[in-house]
C-alpha cells in the first residue's frame, strides 16, 4: 500500500521526492552523530518511502539509512512484491529474506558493528533485541529523542495535503451543527462525525471525541452511551487522514442557550487559543506557544484546569513532534504544522476546548482550520 492519493487530489509524491527525503534523513543522522537510521513499518517508513505493509506482521521489515550509502529495505520475501511497488522503491535496494532464515544475520552486515543508531519509535522490541544479539556493540536511541524534527517541516505539497484535510474537517463541522444533539447518544453524534469526514474525502477516521456535559471535562473522553441533554456543553474533537495527511479540529457547542458562566469560560478559551496562534512565528521556541495560551487561562483563574499541553505536531499521523509544551525549546521553523488547542475542564460539570491546526510561515502562523470559533448553539 502506498501514500493516500487519488486522481482528484494532489499529484502523488515521486521517486525523486522519496529519494531526497531518505538522503536528507541519513545526513541528519550523521550530523547528529549517529551511524544511521533503522526505520520499521509506521509513519516514518511511509514518509520516507511511501511504503505501508499491507498487514501487521512479526516478520522483520526495516529500512536502513546511512549517509553516503544507498538505502536498503529489508523485507520478508512474501512481501517483497508489494514493497517493490512503493513509490520510493526505485530509490532503494530491496533485500528480502525467506521464512526459516535469520533476518538479523542478513541485516547485520548493513550496520556499523559499533555504531549508535536512531530507531523509529514503534520498532518492535523483538527486532531490536534480535539486532542487539547479532551486534552486541551497537546501541540505539528512539527518533523522538535523537531526531525529533525528522518529519516536522513540511514541503509545499505536504502543506497542500494538510490544508485539504483541514478544509474537509471544517466542512464536517459545518454540517454537524445542523444535526440533532439532544436526545441522542454521544456515539450517535460520533458516528455522524465519522461519516461526514468520509463524505468530505477522508480515507481514515482516527478519532471522534464527543464529550457531553460532565464527560467534556475528560479531554480524551471516548464517545459513550450517555444521552446528550438540553443544557449540555459538548466538546467535539475529530480527525483522520485525507490524501495521507492528518486533520484534527476541536470545537465546543452548546445544546440550547448557554449560561453566563459557560459562555464566559468559552470566551476565555477562545481568547487563549487566539493568543497561542498569535505567538507563532519563526525562531520562537515551541514552549512560548504554550505559555501564551496558558497565560490567558491562568489570568482568569482557571490555570489549574488547563491540564494538557497546548499542541502537537501533525503530518502523516495526527500526533507527532513538535509539541507545544513547557520545556520544549525547539525553535519554530517555516513549514512546521501543529495544533493549538487550549482547554478548561471543570470536573463533574463541563469542559471547553478549541483547536486549529497552524503552520509556521515566514513571518508568523497560518491556520489550516477556518471553522467559526464562537460557541455554537445546537438543537
Amino acid at each position: 500500500m502506498t501514500d493516500d492519493t487519488d486522481a482528484a487530489g494532489p499529484a502523488p509524491f515521486t521517486t525523486a521526492d522519496y529519494a531526497a527525503r531518505m538522503s536528507a534523513a541519513a545526513q541528519s543522522a550523521a550530523d547528529a552523530g549517529l551511524a544511521g537510521l533503522l526505520i520499521a513499518p509506521g509513519p516514518d517508513l511511509i514518509h520516507l518511502t511511501g511504503y505501508r505493509p499491507t498487514a501487521e506482521t512479526e516478520r522483520l521489515t526495516l529500512l536502513v539509512l546511512t549517509a553516503g550509502k544507498d538505502p536498503v529495505l529489508v523485507v520478508p520475501a512474501l512481501e517483497a512484491p508489494d514493497a517493490a511497488k512503493a513509490p520510493g522503491a526505485a530509490a532503494l535496494t530491496l533485500r528480502d529474506w525467506a521464512d526459516g532464515k535469520d533476518p538479523y544475520a542478513l541485516t547485520a552486515p548493513l550496520l556499523d558493528f559499533r555504531g549508535r543508531f536512531g530507531v523509529s519509535d514503534n520498532t518492535w522490541a523483538l527486532h531490536l533485541l534480535g539486532l542487539q544479539q547479532e551486534l552486541p556493540g551497537t546501541s540505539y536511541a528512539p527518533l523522538t529523542n535523537c531526531l525529533p524534527m525528522l518529519r516536522a517541516v513540511k514541503d509545499p505539497r505536504e502543506l497542500e495535503r494538510l490544508a485539504a484535510a483541514g478544509a474537509a474537517a471544517d466542512a464536517a463541522y459545518a454540517q454537524i451543527l445542523h444535526l440533532p444533539f439532544a436526545g441522542r447518544r454521544e456515539t450517535d453524534v460520533a458516528a455522524d462525525l465519522a461519516a461526514l469526514l468520509r463524505t468530505h474525502g477522508h480515507s481514515q477516521v482516527d478519532f471522534t471525541v464527543v464529550g457531553s456535559g460532565p464527560n467534556g471535562a475528560d479531554p480524551h473522553h471516548e464517545a459513550g452511551e450517555r444521552v446528550i441533554r438540553h443544557g449540555d456543553m459538548v466538546v467535539l474533537d475529530f480527525g483522520g487522514l485525507r490524501f495521507g495527511y492528518g486533520s484534527d479540529i476541536s470545537r465546543t457547542v452548546h445544546v440550547g442557550e448557554p449560561t453566563a458562566e459557560e459562555q464566559r469560560v468559552h470566551d476565555i478559551v477562545r481568547e487563549a487559543q487566539q493568543a497561542g496562534v498569535a505567538a507563532v512565528r519563526p525562531g520562537v521556541a515551541c514552549q512560548e506557544v504554550d505559555r501564551a495560551a496558558r497565560a490567558v487561562i491562568t489570568e482568569f483563574g482557571y490555570g489549574e484546569r488547563f491540564i494538557h499541553r497546548t499542541g502537537h505536531g501533525i503530518g502523516v499521523t495526527t500526533h507527532e513532534p513538535p509539541y507545544m509544551v513547557e520545556g520544549e525549546e525547539q525553535p519554530l521553523v517555516p513549514g512546521m504544522c501543529f495544533s493549538v488547542e487550549p482547554g478548561v475542564y471543570l470536573p463533574g460539570r463541563f469542559g471547553v476546548r478549541i483547536e486549529d491546526i497552524v503552520t509556521v510561515t515566514e513571518d508568523g502562523g497560518r491556520r489550516l482550520n477556518n471553522a467559526p470559533r464562537e460557541l455554537a448553539v445546537v438543537d
